[in-house]
């Protein structure tokens, strides 16, 4: 356990948004607009950076991520590398010229599974455990790269023959790696090459299991590596209108639309943690809440992450610092929708946690304290002196 707050990202929905879960009522298209949006709320509001997600139906994550960099000035960007897309050569270009144009605000997910069908409209056909050896391969020629600006590799998969690159990166020696991945295969790739692992959020037991695999798996590597976790975030003054808020984010889901999803999730990826997702709720609405105040209730239609942390800012405080006992120092946070629920959570959980907004530049008033007073003709009414 440590005293050092939580390092707390929060999430650009770039594939769309909205405030219900199986409907299309009030629903956001993607917006390049509206995530600069979010992005500057962040910014504004303390989070450190956000992560952009990856995937067909998302918009591509570096160019989103030079977007934002351009309407930000203290926000990182966490984005999506997937070997076998693209060569370590060209990702390695990308990835340098967005921590330049950004000033060094790059942050770098490795993401090597998901769909089968999306990986193969990729073209990758590699099994599972393969892409992790291709993987592999592929990083020590990006690495490399950033980190000397040139690189060899004769490999089974990869070959670069006297590879460059023109300009070193602003971080030294490169941009941090993050990754998350269940599988055995997954956690001794990460082991061995990852700054950040990343853990869905699963209850404290087995996220403090899976901490314990990959830490001896580095340390049989003579590697250090740090943890965070992916969570949903629905925060209220009272337990009781947290719990409320959430059972209305699935209020117009149907069982059909429940056992749709849940079908596409088993047929289309071979993702261990996906699996891990899916068996803590198995479709049922009636066995949600997985561990105390992890609700399950994302799980039902939306891939990847699927766990909520639900209740008043005491409450959910009290479980992150459950989880950070464990060793996790990083939140990856979203809500829906995530313009709204980046200030709740902000205004409401930041405080207990001990994360501060950047101080405002502006001076709101001469000294005396202010109480909102409806945003009329008169301002704020100062607020009466104590006797």
């Amino acid at each position: 356990m440590t005293d050092k707050p939580l390092d707390f990202l929060w999430f650009i929905p770039s594939s769309g948004d909205g405030s219900y879960l199986g409907t299309d009522q009030l629903s956001r298209p993607a917006d390049p607009d509206y995530f600069r949006e979010i992005a500057t709320a962040a910014d504004r509001l303390g989070y450190s950076g956000v992560l952009i997600p990856t995937g067909v139906a998302c918009e591509e994550s570096f160019i989103l991520a030079a977007d934002l960099a351009a309407h930000t000035e203290r926000l990182k960007f966490l984005v999506a590398i997937r070997p076998g897309t693209a060569s370590p050569a060209y990702y390695a270009r990308l990835a340098s010229t967005l921590d330049r144009v950004s000033r060094g605000r790059l942050l770098l997910n490795i993401v090597v599974g998901g769909s089968a069908q999306e990986l193969a409209g990729d073209g990758v056909f590699l099994g599972h455990d393969e892409r992790y050896d291709h993987a592999d391969e592929f990083f020590q020629v990006f690495n490399s790269l950033m980190e000397t600006g040139h690189a060899n590799l004769d490999g089974k998969y990869i070959r670069a023959l006297d590879a460059r690159l023109g300009l070193p990166p602003v971080q030294q020696p490169r941009p941090p790696l993050y990754f998350g991945g269940s599988s055995d295969a997954g956690i001794d790739f990460a082991a061995g090459i990852t700054e950040k692992y990343l853990t869905w959020g699963e209850p404290p037991a087995q996220v403090a299991e899976k901490i314990a695999h990959v830490r001896k798996a580095a340390a049989q590597r003579g590697h250090d590596v740090s943890f965070g976790i992916r969570l949903h975030f629905i925060v209220r003054e009272t337990d009781d209108e947290a719990w409320e808020a959430a059972d209305r984010l699935i209020s117009h889901l149907s069982d059909d639309t429940i056992a749709a999803a849940q079908e596409v999730q088993r047929a289309q990826s071979d993702s261990v943690g996906q699996a891990r997702m899916q068996a803590l709720h198995n479709g049922r609405r009636d066995r949600l809440e997985v561990s105390p105040n992890l609700w399950a209730g994302v799980g039902l239609v939306r891939s990847g992450a699927g766990t909520a942390l639900v209740g008043s800012p005491a409450t959910v405080a009290e479980r992150l610092r459950e989880y950070q006992a464990l060793g996790i120092d990083t939140v990856i946070a979203s809500g829906y929708p995530h313009l709204e629920e980046s200030y709740r959570v902000a205004e409401l959980l930041f405080p207990e946690l001990g994360i501060h907004a950047p101080v405002p530049p502006l001076r709101q008033s001469f000294g005396q304290k202010q109480v909102f007073g409806g945003g009329g003709h008169g301002g704020n009414v100062k607020a009466a002196a104590a006797s």
